[in-house]
């Protein structure tokens, strides 16, 4: 598994807020280490037995261990948040959207100076079926393995596990590394990840149309990655210049298209599905089943 493991002591910024509070029991039901959360002014309450701090470093000096943070905030308030995150934390997951893109440039500049992860935004976040999620994906459509699934689409990671669960197919982790222009940890850092991660013996892919990202990845698979890789490109009947669902999910001149990226990842030796309930068969046809 990766990013979130046994070792993952997570806050939630936001706590107090409906969402927050929501996905926070959601996850504390899945068995997360979520110890803490942070809303500046409400320090001192507790939301479903977790004390409220005002501020992250003040949670810090109640557990030293805090490793990790979950953004539920408002997109107004995304950027301070993440900067605060970005201080103390070696993990950050935003899951907020909407936030404007000069935001999270500063955020990523930010994160790239300190050394620090962050998944997002407007990201369904990180599940680890064997230690819990970080995020806001459906849990029972998951379950423990070594297939890995990396993506930029929510629904698309829901669909595949899904059909990936109920062929008998598990999962080491999911990421949803988010569907804006500008995002903390491409794909192909994920596909990095999971190369050298012990537990996880496949990999798959979600894309969708706009941006190099799956190109970027289809170049470092071919170079550095020994195993298995499938993939699905979400959008082959998108016309040019026409945003499809996320921000970052539109077609730019010769570049972006469903038809590139899936010609540079077949190059690359990855086997591509030609629509998502073809997964399960390519995994299987990997592992010469």
């Amino acid at each position: 598994m990766i990013l979130l493991d046994e070792n993952t002591k997570c806050l939630v910024q936001g706590i107090t807020g409906k969402q927050g509070r929501f996905h926070t029991e959601q996850m504390l039901e899945y068995n997360t280490n979520i110890v803490a959360g942070v809303t500046p002014g409400k320090g001192g309450q507790e939301v479903l037995g977790l004390p409220v701090f005002d501020s992250i470093e003040a949670a810090i000096e109640f557990d030293p261990e805090i490793n990790a943070s979950i953004i539920f905030v408002p997109a107004r308030f995304a950027k301070d948040a993440a900067f605060e995150s970005i201080e103390h934390v070696d993990l950050v997951i935003i899951i907020t959207e909407n936030i404007p893109v000069h935001d999270t440039m500063e955020i990523m500049a930010y994160a790239e100076r300190k050394g620090v992860t962050v998944i997002g935004p407007n990201t369904p976040g990180v599940i680890s079926p064997k230690v819990g999620k970080l995020g806001i994906m459906p849990t029972h459509i998951f379950s423990e393995g070594d297939v890995g699934i990396i993506s930029r689409s929510g629904t698309l990671t829901y669909e595949i596990a899904s059909q990936l669960t109920n062929a008998g197919i598990g999962q080491s982790s999911c990421v949803g590394v988010g569907g804006d222009p500008i995002i903390g940890t491409p794909s192909v850092e994920v596909i990095k990840m999971f190369n050298e991660d012990p537990d996880t013996k496949e990999i798959v892919l979600i894309g969708e149309i706009g941006g190099k990202a799956e190109e970027t990845a289809a170049e470092y698979i071919k170079e550095h990655v020994n195993k298995p890789v499938v993939s699905y490109i979400a959008g082959i009947t998108a016309p040019p210049g026409k945003r499809m669902g996320h921000a970052g999910a539109i077609i730019s001149g010769n570049t972006g298209t469903a038809k590139s990226k899936m010609e540079a990842l077949t190059a690359a030796g990855v086997k591509v599905a030609t629509k998502p309930s073809e997964i399960v068969d390519l995994i299987k046809e990997v592992r010469g089943e």
